[in-house]
């Protein structure tokens, strides 16, 4: 449920166009919606300002695509999570616009209006990636940032063993409210971002690299150990929770 619709339950009770009782089983009503497979929890948004989102692996393209006409009612935006375009076919099926599939990202979304208005309110993140191959755990970083609201500036390939092409970009770095590091092998890229920031770094460890990099469980401990201050780390290839995490960090900073 969004503020608005529980402002517009509000308004009809004091227009006296619902009673009090009605409104209450109303709310008693909403907090879950149950629909077989799922209980989508409809009254997130009111307690934590966003809704929820849909982790797309082990769920099929039907059922997300019927859990996000659900939550399309109530929420916007609606993302999935981790999912191919055989899953934004069969939601666009049943929802039809205002659905978009970030193909790199693996991340498909619903919005009911644009963020243009949103994002001049808000600061920026920086998405800060060390390889090629670490590219679409950072999209999905930077599109979840930019679809709450925090435009998202990408500084990608600039990993350390040419630090000369991450030196280059610190300037532009610093100006961030939030910055994103996204990097596999053994993550050292966090730390020395680390050392030039005066603002919140999220590590994102990816599953990339050769045998002893166990998938990404290398990245994440050197990420856990950082020596620079001011670190935190989500799980391996969590790109999605460390955008949505630098977006409200830059929604308080205005």
């Amino acid at each position: 449920m969004e503020r608005e619709t529980l402002q517009k339950l509000l308004a009809e009770v004091a227009e006296g166009k619902m009673n009090p009782s009605e409104a209450a089983e109303k709310l008693i009503t909403l907090p879950y919606s149950d629909i077989g497979f799922a209980k989508l929890d409809t009254h997130r948004e009111l307690r934590t300002g966003r809704g929820e989102v849909i982790f797309g692996i082990g769920k099929t393209p039907g059922q997300v695509a019927i859990i996000m006409k659900k939550l399309c009612a109530d929420s916007s935006p609606v993302i999935a999570t981790k999912v191919g375009p055989e899953y934004y076919e069969a939601a666009k099926a049943l929802i039809g616009d205002g659905l978009t599939y970030h193909r790199e990202a693996k991340l498909l979304s619903y919005s009911k209006t644009g963020t243009d208005d949103m994002q001049r309110a808000l600061g920026r993140t920086a998405i800060v990636c060390a390889g090629t191959a670490d590219i679409p755990i950072a999209e999905e970083a930077a599109i979840t940032s930019e679809l709450y609201g925090a435009p998202a500036d990408r500084y990608y390939d600039v990993g350390v063993a040419g630090i000369h092409r991450l030196l280059e970009n610190v300037p532009d770095i610093r100006k961030a409210k939030a910055i994103v590091v996204v990097a596999g092998m053994e993550g050292a890229l966090t730390s020395v971002v680390g050392g030039f920031a005066d603002v919140p770094v999220i590590a994102v460890p990816t599953s990339i690299g050769y045998g002893a990099s166990l998938s990404g469980f290398a990245a994440l401990l050197s990420m856990l150990n950082s020596c620079s201050l001011g670190v935190s780390v989500v799980n391996i290839d969590n790109g999605f929770g460390a955008g949505y995490i630098a977006s409200m960090i830059a929604k308080g900073v205005k």
